[in-house]
């Protein structure tokens, strides 16, 4: 069983954002730029491009609405989309708020965020979601 599903399944708590029957959206807790957002499928598959034709279009249209109030609640140009998969074995796409490429490097020093931090960003892309 991934961390991921683990999250999924509510055994390790997160800063959700969205769910549906499919896929599971949260905050990524050592985020590249505040409101770095992970959306995940709720199956276990290792790689995006191993999920099934549906699943895969479907994962986006699940993420289109989050991406676009991630753009609402920062300071950004738009919202970044990155699908890396080295560091957990289950599927996952970052929303990530960005001005610039290098906001998506990956080989950056992750920020540390507070749990008020955390929870503030939640609150404002879910604000944003549903606002």
């Amino acid at each position: 069983m991934s961390v991921f599903t683990k999250i999924i399944n509510g055994e390790i708590p997160s800063y959700k954002i969205a769910e549906d029957e499919k896929f599971f959206a949260f905050l990524d807790i050592f985020p590249l730029v505040e409101g770095h957002t992970l959306v995940v499928p709720k199956i276990e598959v290792n790689k995006m491009f191993d999920l099934n034709e549906a699943y895969l279009s479907s994962l986006l249209l699940f993420a289109k609405p989050i991406g676009k109030a991630i753009e609402k609640s920062f300071d950004c140009n738009r919202c970044g989309i990155a699908v890396i998969g080295l560091e957990v074995p289950h599927a996952h796409l970052h929303l990530v708020p960005i001005n610039s490429a290098d906001d998506l490097n990956f080989t950056r020093k992750k920020l540390q965020l507070s749990e008020e931090q955390l929870k503030l960003a939640q609150h404002k892309i879910i604000q944003n979601l549903h606002g």
